[in-house]
């Protein structure tokens, strides 16, 4: 197939896996981390889903001004050296070392034990979530699902993880969950009621074990006994992903209005450019109130577990 020529000229171009076919944006943790990061973060950007690696063999990667640059710590460094973006600002030096260790816990540790759970244990299940078009695509898809599940089970024994039984890999993975649950408690981000850049990773990856496992103890444990995981998976999706739909959505998560609100979609953006600019304000002005698919009329969310006092004492004064 002839390569498509792609002009990165001021233009984030992100390569990634291609959509599968049950709603979730990415199988991939890393791929979802990526594109969620570039939303909280404003950047407009051209998805690309050409299935051709970086030339490190990594995906996903970027081209902006027809740099690459793969590996998404590196992407984050580099789109802040470059367009000034920093959803760190608000972190103090400890907030930034503990967010740095958090970061790897969930992509050196936790990482192997979903794509032991996604690729090997769950293997069925991931299949039918491949989308793979042609004649032969059961076919391919079945292939594809076995070659990935080798390379997993290869790459888990030389990182060391494999080498311990499956009962002791979900150990590992639920002693992960549970510190994640317990940094977390009642706050609304992971470092507070600030959106950082580990909120992206974070999200990546627990989205992986709240909608793309069903059945599997990772998804009961995120949306049994640590609810507080999955009321902030559902916070991020509904205030990044708008257009993120899915058939098995819990009505646990919502209210009335926000039900309502959930029933028309639009599908998830392919080619096209993204943006959030104008749709909301992080930030929000100081006596006015926003209206998202996540809030009441007061503009407080129906999904926060924790309550912003200082906010509410600024609106009784307003007043």
């Amino acid at each position: 197939r002839k390569e498509q020529e792609v002009d990165s000229k001021d233009a984030i171009i992100l390569h990634q896996f291609s959509r599968p076919n049950n709603g979730v944006p990415s199988l991939s943790p890393f791929c979802l981390k990526m594109e969620t990061y570039l939303r909280m973060a404003d950047l407009p950007y051209q998805n690309y889903f050409d299935g051709k690696l970086s030339p490190q063999g990594k995906m996903p990667w970027i081209e902006y001004n027809h740099k690459k640059v793969s590996g998404t710590e590196f992407i984050i460094d580099f789109l802040e050296e470059k367009l000034g973006v920093n959803l760190n600002k608000n972190l103090g030096p400890h907030e930034r070392a503990v967010s740095r260790a958090v970061t790897k816990m969930v992509e050196e540790h936790f990482y192997w034990t979903l794509a032991y759970c996604q690729w090997v244990e769950n293997l069925h299940e991931t299949r039918k979530m491949i989308s793979v078009c042609g004649p032969f695509s059961d076919l391919l898809k079945w292939i594809l699902c076995h070659l990935t599940k080798g390379i997993v089970k290869r790459e888990m024994y030389g990182h060391g993880i494999g080498r311990f039984s499956e009962e002791e890999i979900y150990t590992l993975m639920e002693k992960d969950m549970r510190s994640l649950a317990g940094l977390l408690g009642d706050k609304k981000y992971i470092m507070g009621p600030k959106l950082s850049t580990v909120d992206a990773t974070v999200f990546g990856h627990l989205a992986q074990a709240m909608w793309t496992l069903p059945g599997t103890r990772p998804e009961r444990l995120i949306k049994g006994e640590l609810i507080n995981l999955a009321m902030y998976c559902e916070r991020i999706r509904r205030k990044f992903w708008p257009e993120w739909h899915h058939d098995d959505d819990n009505t646990l998560y919502e209210s009335e209005e926000s039900s309502e609100a959930s029933k028309t979609h639009s599908p998830l953006q392919d080619f096209s450019f993204y943006s959030r600019t104008e749709t909301f304000d992080e930030e929000g002005t100081e006596n006015s109130i926003s209206h998202t698919p996540d809030t009441d009329y007061t503009g407080h969310s129906l999904f926060d577990s924790d309550v912003d006092m200082d906010d509410c004492r600024d609106q009784e004064q307003c007043k």
